[in-house]
């Protein structure tokens, strides 16, 4: 594969809507928030629509349908509601995430090995109607092959646990971390399965991660809506699609 191949930046707009819902009414509006990251060159939208709708709402995944040239990427979690919600749009692509009502954020990848046969007949209606079936998971190879054999087409690796340790100047650990997401991902690329990877990657974090040549995707949301603040959007895209390339180059 070769180093310089282009890297796809997913550009997850869930925290324009967690502003928004913060005081209730319409504004900052995520579909405004998707359109302008097309403009400024995102390769894809990322939205989760949560079990209690904390951020987006079902009428943002509709608009999101309607607007967006770029790919969807739906993450949801693995329930019954959820499956009949993406059935209905058969976005681009369906990233399965795991989900606990008291967390402020995803927190660690989805437990595949655990549910294999659970997941994999959950997926395959996804699969069948079109769509690209991604898994979100920890760089574990138990899970890697576990996602393998459940029929996804993709991984997403989570990221955050190398960012936080980078970010607590824990750096044996972070090294250790990075490590074991280069291997994963060279793994998971040996199995057939696309490689994508984020959770928590700000311009720090995001050039090793980017060099890794076996990784297609990076879907990067809170740091770039944070930075949109103070520089806009269109600017913290392009600082982020700086250093991606710069990793590749």
């Amino acid at each position: 594969m070769n180093g310089s191949e282009y890297l796809r930046l997913g550009v997850n707009i869930d925290h324009v809507a967690t502003v928004r819902n913060a005081r209730g009414g319409n504004v900052p509006d995520p579909i405004r928030a998707a359109k302008l990251a097309e403009d400024a060159g995102a390769d894809g939208i990322t939205a989760h629509l949560r079990e209690d709708r904390r951020h987006m709402v079902d009428a943002d995944i509709d608009a999101l349908m309607a607007s967006l040239s770029v790919p969807l990427n739906f993450e949801m979690a693995a329930t019954d509601e959820m499956q009949k919600i993406a059935l209905k749009y058969k976005p681009h692509a369906v990233c399965i995430v795991p989900e606990r009502r008291e967390e402020r954020t995803t927190e660690g990848g989805l437990e595949v090995a655990r549910e294999e046969n659970k997941l994999a007949h959950f997926i395959a209606p996804l699969a069948d109607a079109g769509c690209r079936v991604s898994i979100f998971i920890a760089a574990d190879q138990r899970q890697i092959e576990a996602a393998a054999r459940i029929g996804a087409a993709v991984v997403e690796l989570h990221t955050g646990a190398y960012c936080d340790a980078h970010a607590e100047g824990r750096f044996d650990e972070r090294d250790a971390e990075l490590e074991r997401l280069r291997q994963m991902s060279k793994f998971a690329d040996s199995l057939g399965l696309e490689v994508h990877a984020g959770h928590g990657l700000t311009y720090d974090t995001v050039e090793p991660v980017a060099a890794f040549p076996e990784v297609k995707e990076l879907n990067i949301g809170h740091f770039l809506i944070g930075e949109a603040i103070f520089v806009g959007l269109e600017e913290a895209i392009n600082g982020m699609r700086e250093r991606m390339q710069a990793a590749r180059s």
